[in-house]
């Protein structure tokens, strides 16, 4: 389901030093606290110094899921951010995500021209807004949350409170 982080970065991007600015947010530390997990689990990250709006990514993300490529797409579109540093706001971004993907890209930019997933993405921020969802990932299971990265064992604790 798709969350608004950070809806208001500009599509040009936007300083991880601006974003974070007046927040008391040791950006060194973090860094350092997501690649060491990263690497715990052989995700691949890259040093980051910005941000980019993620809009025309997530209604894009919509239109593969509904073309049976969706978990293709979400993790192309992650090692492109995370891994790549490359601004998935960017549409040429995007098209190349797709063409890799066998997911044609000029259909790719017609959805997001068009807007055709708007109406989805809107409909998963208000979802996430009401329900208290502030963060991502964040796991919702029968309305017990359980927000950021965590271990498989609590992961596991969260689905076996479900099935009691």
């Amino acid at each position: 389901m798709a969350f608004p982080l950070h809806p208001e970065t500009p599509e040009q991007g936007q300083s991880l030093e601006e974003l974070f600015a007046g927040r008391n947010i040791d950006l060194d530390a973090v860094r350092m606290r997501l690649k060491m997990a990263a690497d715990e689990v052989s995700l691949p990250l890259t040093v980051r110094n910005m941000t980019y709006n993620s809009r025309k990514a997530t209604e894009l993300g919509k239109w593969a899921e509904a073309q049976g490529k969706g978990e293709a797409f979400h993790d192309a579109l992650f090692r492109a951010y995370f891994a790549d540093a490359l601004n998935i706001a960017d549409i040429s971004v995007l098209k190349q995500i797709c063409a890799k993907l066998g997911l044609d890209p000029l259909e790719a930019e017609t959805v997001m021209g068009k807007r055709l997933y708007k109406n989805a993405v809107d409909e998963d921020w208000a979802y996430a807004l009401k329900v208290g969802i502030r963060a991502v990932p964040t796991f919702l299971i029968n309305g017990r949350m359980v927000e950021g990265a965590q271990s498989y064992d609590i992961l596991k604790r969260l689905v076996n409170r479900q099935l009691l």
